[in-house]
């Protein structure tokens, strides 16, 4: 039976107040009292109850975070920038993973509405907020991550991934490269969309090509399975570079090239991925990609959250966006 605050003031002889002063405001209790009430709490092995606690004071100290592949490191790395920013202010983060899909992600959300939370950070798995609206409605603090608001009713923090297209295709077509592919999908992710934007409009204005190569997730299998289509075809019909909706796909893409001993990275085909994960530079042949600041898209999106949670609903609505910068390895060294 657990043991309640009662029998914890009984034990150290004082009221059920300088128990829960001494949980919640210690500095407020005479410190021989704060000794004697923590010996009586280590004895009797009590635990607090903050979910009563917290509903008492009609505001919970956990927000969630809904990621689209927790899989991914760069969603690791967000996270992680989330965590440390929660806990300098005395929240702590529950992280949920929708693996891309839209009733995953419902499922999360009601979740963590039952769990009162006091906010959510959302990396949305498709263009449907209605859900996360009436839950804004009726007064849980929203941000979206890695993904701006185009209406201006939630705050967000992303990067501009339209302007991080359009580096990747510069990039290759600065090095020579016109028969450029695209790897990525599903399109309903923003993300996946807003890159293939930039990169057409790149493409056009330089006067390459841009052929899509829709994938059914971002994962290294997804990758590899259209890397082996790729190097199966006649060498003439081979894109001369691939630009990668994210870091997974373009690893799987590296693998079966290596995999399969037709095609050279990057004398044949010229790779560029997206995220800069840890895995980028370790890859076989370094991996090209558009770097994503994470744990500053972490930390930054639980600064506003908090804002929010402090100050109601139009605390902080701010629409904050980095811009992504290139970074260049072997995979797409520029050619003589």
């Amino acid at each position: 039976m657990a043991v309640s605050i009662r029998e914890v003031g009984e034990r150290a002889g004082v009221s059920i107040g300088t128990v829960s002063n001494v949980l919640n405001h210690p500095e407020k209790v005479a410190p021989d009292t704060v000794e004697r009430v923590r010996f009586a709490i280590e004895e009797l092995g009590f635990v607090r109850n903050d979910s009563a606690r917290q509903l008492r004071a009609g505001r919970s100290s956990t927000v969630g975070l809904i990621v689209l592949d927790g899989g991914n490191p760069f969603f690791t790395d967000l996270a992680r920038g989330a965590e440390d920013a929660a806990l300098a202010r005395h929240f702590a983060v529950l992280i949920g993973n929708s693996d891309e899909s839209a009733d995953r992600e419902r499922t999360y959300v009601d979740l963590f509405e039952e769990r009162r939370v006091a906010g959510l950070l959302v990396s949305p798995a498709g263009d449907d907020l209605s859900r996360l609206a009436r839950l804004r409605d009726q007064g849980t603090a929203i941000v979206l991550v890695d993904r701006r608001a185009s209406d201006g009713e939630f705050a967000s923090v992303s990067v501009d991934d339209v302007a991080g297209g359009s580096v990747a295709v510069e990039h290759l077509v600065a090095i020579g490269r016109r028969r450029i592919a695209y790897v990525g999908g599903p399109f309903g992710i923003r993300q996946v969309a807003d890159r293939h934007a930039g990169a057409v409009a790149a493409a056009a204005v330089a006067g390459a090509t841009i052929e899509v190569l829709p994938t059914a997730s971002l994962s290294v299998l997804e990758g590899r399975r259209i890397g082996e289509q790729i190097a199966r075809r006649p060498a003439a019909d081979r894109p001369d570079a691939v630009f990668a909706a994210n870091d997974l796909l373009a690893v799987g893409l590296e693998q079966a090239f290596v995999m399969r001993g037709s095609v050279a990275v990057p004398d044949d085909i010229a790779l560029v991925g997206y995220d800069d994960i840890a895995f980028a530079e370790a890859a076989v042949v370094p991996l090209s990609s558009v770097r994503q600041p994470a744990r500053d898209l972490g930390r930054r999106a639980i600064e506003l959250l908090l804002d929010q949670v402090e100050h109601g609903r139009r605390g902080a609505l701010e629409q904050v966006e980095f811009t992504p910068e290139l970074v260049v390895r072997q995979s797409s060294v520029r050619q003589p």
